[in-house]
């Protein structure tokens, strides 16, 4: 069966964007002298490229398939089917954000007040969309990267994509607006997608790689607990569900295995464990003595 072509950006979200297959339990050999990596699965091949391309080469049939942020497929229009949104970024787990920033001394307060400013951006046409929802003329200059450092003497203001503004607020920036957030979407040539051979592996990549993402936050708890105190421990953790429940060889004890937020396990543990733990040693000391 022939390879599926997949496209994976290279530039910021490279990192990001390998580690989650890595998780997802793929191998791409890395090198920075080539855009085809190697990868351990005979159902595809890589090739990086900008993410700004990525979507037009998949609605164009150069490309299988692609990842790439749904910024950038807002941006070119492309015509393609979006398999699925893959919730993780660069450095964190919040969405790219385009942000419309002025320097910190800028008079400039309100959307309303670009009328008839410079405004610097890699993101023309979202920029043209967001000015014609506003209903707003201004001047909007391509800038080729570095799109902080324009203001103020090339710009009045920048149209840029942030994670967390520390780097617009190092530059002496401030975010006026917010055009929209992004994530990256994991997107297929829509001729490809009616063929239901390649549906199939195409389907099963993005399970895999929806499944990395929802385990990065969670954790599996195993404990050793009297059977008797099996309910106080459900109680403990509210989100134990359907755990696996083994019987141990010491006489009226069981090992629990359950998977649960990472974010939750540690209140829990905190506050529910140390007073179960309390509940037993009470219990044993008001046992009857054999």
């Amino acid at each position: 069966m022939k390879p599926l072509r997949i496209g994976l950006p290279s530039g910021s979200l490279q990192e990001a964007t390998l580690e989650l297959f890595r998780k997802a339990g793929y191998s791409i050999a890395r090198s920075s002298r080539t855009y085809r990596p190697a990868i351990d699965d005979p159902n595809f091949e890589v090739r990086l490229l900008r993410a700004q391309e990525i979507a037009a080469y998949v609605q164009d049939g150069f490309l299988d398939l692609g990842l790439t942020g749904s910024d950038w497929i807002q941006e070119t229009r492309a015509k393609v089917h979006v398999v699925s949104t893959l919730r993780f970024s660069k450095a964190t787990a919040q969405p790219a954000r385009w942000v419309v920033a002025v320097p910190n001394r800028s008079p400039i307060q309100r959307p309303s007040q670009l009328r008839g400013k410079r405004i610097a951006t890699e993101a023309v046409g979202l920029v043209r969309q967001y000015l014609a929802k506003h209903k707003i003329k201004a001047k909007i200059e391509f800038s080729w990267g570095a799109t902080e450092v324009k203001v103020p003497e090339l710009a009045d203001a920048v149209v840029d994509i942030t994670e967390t503004g520390s780097s617009l607020a190092a530059n002496g920036l401030r975010i006026l607006d917010t055009i929209l957030e992004s994530y990256p979407q994991l997107i297929a040539n829509r001729k490809v997608w009616t063929r239901p051979a390649e549906r199939i592996r195409i389907s099963t990549l993005a399970m895999l790689l929806e499944g990395a993402l929802r385990a990065r936050d969670l954790v599996g708890l195993k404990m050793n607990v009297p059977r008797r105190c099996l309910h106080s421990v459900s109680t403990a953790l509210s989100s134990l569900r359907d755990p696996t429940i083994s019987p141990l060889a010491r006489e009226g004890w069981v090992a629990v295995e359950t998977v649960m937020e990472e974010k939750v396990v540690r209140p829990r543990c905190r506050h529910g464990f140390h007073q179960e733990k309390a509940e037993v040693k009470n219990r044993e000391a008001q046992a009857p003595q054999a």
